[in-house]
């Protein structure tokens, strides 16, 4: 069975062991690391060709299994995928039809999958956003801590005002800005299990005088300027490229005059938003994020300025996202028996390979992350920031 093999495979030299279904193996390099068993016979013939988006889908349905830490899975996934697909051609972009029905359907499938599930990798607030290490050496509950700082510092949050927090989540942000800065929050998700979570936390922490949660869409925003501040964090990502003017325009919309927007998101690498990883995004696209879209810096940038907010501040925060990806792949890793009790054992694998992908990915630079902090100025051009970034760094 090995002669079956495409002749490419057997000029390759890495750590990786592959083995046939009938206990036939063939090492590709020294000392493997990895080893990748082939269950199915006919995936033979698409091995000359396999991405990354071949090998996950293939470890997805059960035609492969993997042997081996999954964040050296990753590297030598990418590393094979780079020799077989390196006359490879990308294909032209093709963005998605994206309207509430479809986008809340995509919401729900990514995150009303377990509570539980999202609890075993998480910190304690379940934060499912990039993290902030100001040093480096955080661990993931310290890092998630200073990112809500760092997001209600950027904001200039003062007592008795109103945030507006889009895209919500499990409420960890909403409670924090609420109990820690004096605002009151009125946040919105389209993820039922979310909200639910989310709202018992604020009845449990006696935050419900302060902090306001519902499943809306952001097409139904409050368009009365009645709120101080906006935040919006790991959501633009959802909304697609067709719908990102009108996106912008909601949050200028709800926005008072002098307030003040932060828009944190992953960001593409490619000014048109292509996805990149050597079949990486189509995986995700597949079996994590449907519809989701990655637009350029320069893209969201062009659409809050059309939409009339001035964007005052720029960070980018994609090696931040890259430990944290890994952190989280670490506790998932650590608790497989505990999340397969949670989870069919197909999404086991889907999460597994998103996690650690992920984290690759960002630490190669295959995707960015941004946050974007934009002001509403006042008829006559001022606004309210400070003159420095002083009061960031305390």
């Amino acid at each position: 069975m090995l002669a079956m093999l495409p002749a490419l495979l057997r000029d390759i030299d890495l750590p990786l062991r592959l083995r046939l279904w009938d206990g036939q193996q063939l090492d590709l390099g020294a000392e493997p690391q990895v080893t990748l068993i082939i269950k199915d016979p006919t995936l033979l013939a698409e091995l000359s060709r396999a991405g990354l988006g071949t090998l996950g889908s293939a470890y997805v349905e059960g035609r492969i299994d993997l042997e081996g830490p999954i964040q050296q899975v990753i590297q030598l996934g990418d590393r094979l995928s780079e020799v077989l697909l390196a006359s490879e051609e990308l294909p032209p972009v093709q963005y998605g039809q994206h309207d509430k029905a479809s986008d809340a359907e995509a919401i729900r499938y990514h995150y009303d999958l377990s509570n539980d599930f999202y609890a075993l990798w998480l910190d304690s607030r379940m934060i499912y956003s990039c993290a902030y290490f100001p040093h480096g050496d955080e661990d993931l509950e310290a890092a998630q801590n200073a990112k809500l700082h760092h997001l209600c510092r950027k904001l200039r949050l003062k007592p008795g005002e109103r945030l507006l927090d889009v895209g919500c989540g499990w409420g960890g942000l909403a409670r924090f800005a609420a109990r820690e800065y004096g605002v009151e929050v009125y946040g919105i998700t389209l993820s039922h299990e979310q909200l639910h979570l989310a709202m018992q936390r604020v009845a449990d922490e006696g935050l419900r005088d302060r902090v306001e949660l519902r499943l809306q869409d952001y097409h139904d925003l409050p368009q009365d300027g009645c709120f101080d501040k906006v935040v919006s964090v790991g959501m633009f990502e959802h909304v697609g490229h067709a719908n990102l003017p009108l996106y912008c325009r909601q949050l200028h919309g709800a926005l008072r005059a002098g307030g003040l927007v932060m828009n944190h998101g992953i960001t593409s690498s490619h000014l048109d938003g292509r996805q990149v990883g050597h079949g990486a995004g189509d995986f995700i696209e597949r079996y994590v994020f449907p519809q989701g879209e990655l637009p350029h810096l320069t893209r969201i940038v062009a659409d809050l300025s059309a939409a009339g907010l001035e964007v005052v501040d720029v960070e980018s925060l994609r090696l931040h996202y890259g430990r944290t990806l890994e952190l989280w792949s670490n506790n998932l890793e650590a608790r497989l028996e505990q999340a397969a009790q949670l989870v069919s054992e197909r999404v086991l694998r889907i999460w597994r390979l998103y996690l650690a992908g992920c984290a690759y990915g960002f630490r190669r630079g295959w995707v960015n992350l941004h946050q974007i902090l934009a002001s509403k100025p006042h008829a006559d051009g001022s606004h309210e920031l400070p003159w420095s970034r002083a009061d960031l760094y305390p």
